[in-house]
C-alpha cells in the first residue's frame, strides 16, 4: 500500500445474527486474531495514506435480519441502500449529489475545527458524558484527499463529522440508543461509566459477555478513539430502519468508538510515533468499535478552552 498504487475496498453484508449464542471467549479470541492480522492496514487507513472505502451489498442473511418474514426482503434492502447512498432513482446525478453532500459536511467540520473546543458534553435522559478532545485535534467528515493526493470517500453512506477524543479525559456515564451488531452477535442497551478516560463499569441487557470481551482486548479497548456528531434528522435515522450494520446505524445518531484513533484527525501528526501520539491523547488499540449514544433528546455543548460552554446540538439537531 505504501507505494500509493493500492486502494482498499471493503464490501460488507454479513448476517448480523450469524454468531449469535457463541461463547464470549471464542469471539474474543477471534477478535484478537483479527486485530493482529489487520494492524498493518489499519495503521495505513487511519492515517489516510491511501484511498479506501466501505460499501454495502444486500445479502439474503442481512436482508432477512432487517426485514424478517418479508418475501421481498432483499429487494427492500437494496432500495434502502440505494436511497441512503444517494444513488436511487430520485437522484438524477449521484456524483453531483455526493459533491454537494461532502460540501455540507466540510462546512460543519471547518466550523468545528475553528472552534478548538477542549471537550464536548453530551446530555440526555440516559447520558451525561464529557468527552475531552485530543491536543491539536482535527475534525473529519465526508471525502477528502489522501496523503497520496487521491480523493477518497471512506464510508458510503456517511452523515457524520468526527474527531479524536483525549484517551485520558473522558468522564461520566452513557447509554446506547441503538443495538450494536458486532461480528455476528447483537449487543443491546450498553451502559458504561468512564473515569479519567477509561471504562470502569459496563453492563448490557444482551450480549454483555461479548461487549466485555471487546473491552478486554487490550488496554486501549476501554478508551475512546473517536467521537462523532450526527443530526437526529439524518436520512438514515429518518428512514426508521434499523440496519443492524454499523456502517449505516452509526450514521443515524451521534456516537463514540472504543479503541483505535484516526491519525488524520490530528493536526501536525506526521512523523509522530505511538508514544508521541498517546501524549497528545490519541488512543491505540487493536479494535475500533462504534456505538450510538445520540437521539432526539440529546444536547451537545462545546466546552471552550476557558471553561465556558456553548450549544452545538439541541434535541439531536445542529444548533450552530
Amino acid at each position: 500500500m505504501k507505494d500509493g498504487k493500492t486502494a482498499r475496498l471493503r464490501i460488507i453484508g454479513e448476517n448480523p445474527f450469524l454468531l449469535q449464542g457463541q461463547e464470549g471467549w471464542k469471539l474474543k479470541s477471534a477478535q484478537q486474531a483479527f486485530g493482529e492480522a489487520r494492524k498493518s492496514w489499519l495503521d495505513i487507513i487511519t492515517s489516510f495514506e491511501t484511498n479506501w472505502s466501505i460499501i454495502p451489498y444486500a445479502t439474503e442473511g442481512w436482508a432477512k435480519a432487517v426485514f424478517p418474514d418479508d418475501p421481498d426482503a432483499v429487494a427492500k434492502l437494496w432500495d434502502a441502500i440505494f436511497k441512503a447512498c444517494r444513488v436511487d432513482a430520485s437522484v438524477s446525478d449521484p456524483l453531483e449529489a455526493w459533491k454537494t453532500h461532502n460540501a455540507h459536511l466540510h462546512e460543519r467540520l471547518t466550523f468545528l475545527d475553528g472552534k478548538r473546543y477542549s471537550a464536548l458534553h453530551f446530555k440526555s435522559k440516559e447520558t451525561d458524558l464529557t468527552v475531552g478532545l485530543a491536543d491539536g485535534h482535527a475534525w473529519g467528515g465526508g471525502g477528502g484527499q489522501t496523503l497520496q493526493g487521491v480523493f477518497s470517500n471512506p464510508n458510503i453512506p456517511t452523515e457524520e463529522v468526527f474527531t479524536t477524543p483525549h484517551a485520558f479525559k473522558v468522564d461520566g456515564y452513557a447509554r446506547s440508543t441503538k443495538p450494536l451488531s458486532y461480528n455476528g452477535s447483537m449487543i443491546e442497551d450498553i451502559r458504561v461509566v468512564f473515569k479519567e478516560g477509561r471504562i470502569v463499569e459496563a453492563a448490557c441487557s444482551k450480549g454483555e459477555d461479548i461487549f466485555k470481551s471487546i473491552l478486554d482486548t487490550d488496554e486501549g479497548a476501554r478508551r475512546l478513539g473517536e467521537v462523532a456528531l450526527v443530526p437526529h434528522s439524518s436520512p438514515i435515522s429518518s428512514s426508521g430502519i434499523l440496519f443492524f450494520e454499523t456502517l449505516f446505524d452509526e450514521n443515524a445518531a451521534s456516537h463514540i468508538a472504543l479503541g483505535q484513533s484516526y491519525r488524520k484527525c490530528l493536526h501536525d501528526s506526521e512523523g509522530l510515533d505511538g508514544e508521541a501520539l498517546l501524549a497528545r491523547g490519541a488512543n491505540a488499540s487493536l479494535v475500533h468499535v462504534d456505538w450510538m449514544i445520540g437521539d432526539g433528546d440529546t444536547d451537545v455543548d462545546g466546552i471552550n478552552q476557558d471553561g465556558t460552554s456553548e450549544p452545538v446540538m439541541r434535541n439531536g439537531e445542529w444548533a450552530v
